[in-house]
């Protein structure tokens, strides 16, 4: 059995002291360690993207980063996303959209997408559609067909005001 190692992650803001084997991936971590069960683990080798979350701002796959290498780091997770005003039940812009949208069905992908798209609607560079679809098509769903999520994420950057047709 591998000694535990006592790691302190900050995760949406919050510290948590957890203890983790060496090997214990971010997303093992998030989920057992820190009780944020929003990250899905899909196929644990990096190609799906339902475990996306968002280290230090930028997005990377929970299944393949251990949990050790975060101390020190922020980490955003689904949970995160809403009560941007202070209320833990109020959607953020893109979660309002992704609803509003039918962005998602049985929902296993969302979190990924939500992440990758935060990330997305975060950068200083205006969103176009060329874009978009090539940032997400680096995450995988086997419901929707895509087209709901590309109209939900477009609608989310034009009420951010950062779309260009």
């Amino acid at each position: 059995m591998n000694d535990l190692v006592a790691v302190t992650l900050t995760v949406n803001g919050h510290p948590h002291d957890v203890a983790l084997e060496p090997r214990a991936t971010l997303a093992d971590a998030l989920r057992d360690g820190c009780g944020l069960t929003g990250t899905h683990l899909g196929c644990e080798h990096g190609v799906c993207g339902a475990c996306t979350v968002l280290v230090d701002g930028e997005p990377v796959r929970a299944c393949l980063m251990f949990g050790i290498q975060c101390e020190g780091r922020e980490v955003r997770t689904v949970e995160g996303l809403a009560g941007g005003d202070g209320d833990d039940t109020t959607l953020s812009v893109l979660q309002q959209s992704f609803m509003d949208h039918h962005g998602l069905q049985c929902g296993f992908c969302t979190p990924g997408f939500l992440m990758l798209a935060t990330w997305l609607l975060e950068q200083p560079a205006p969103l176009d559609e060329a874009t978009m679809r090539h940032v997400l098509s680096s995450n995988l769903c086997r419901c929707t067909g895509y087209q709901n999520i590309l109209v939900s994420v477009r609608e989310a950057a034009r009420r951010l005001g950062t779309w260009v047709d």
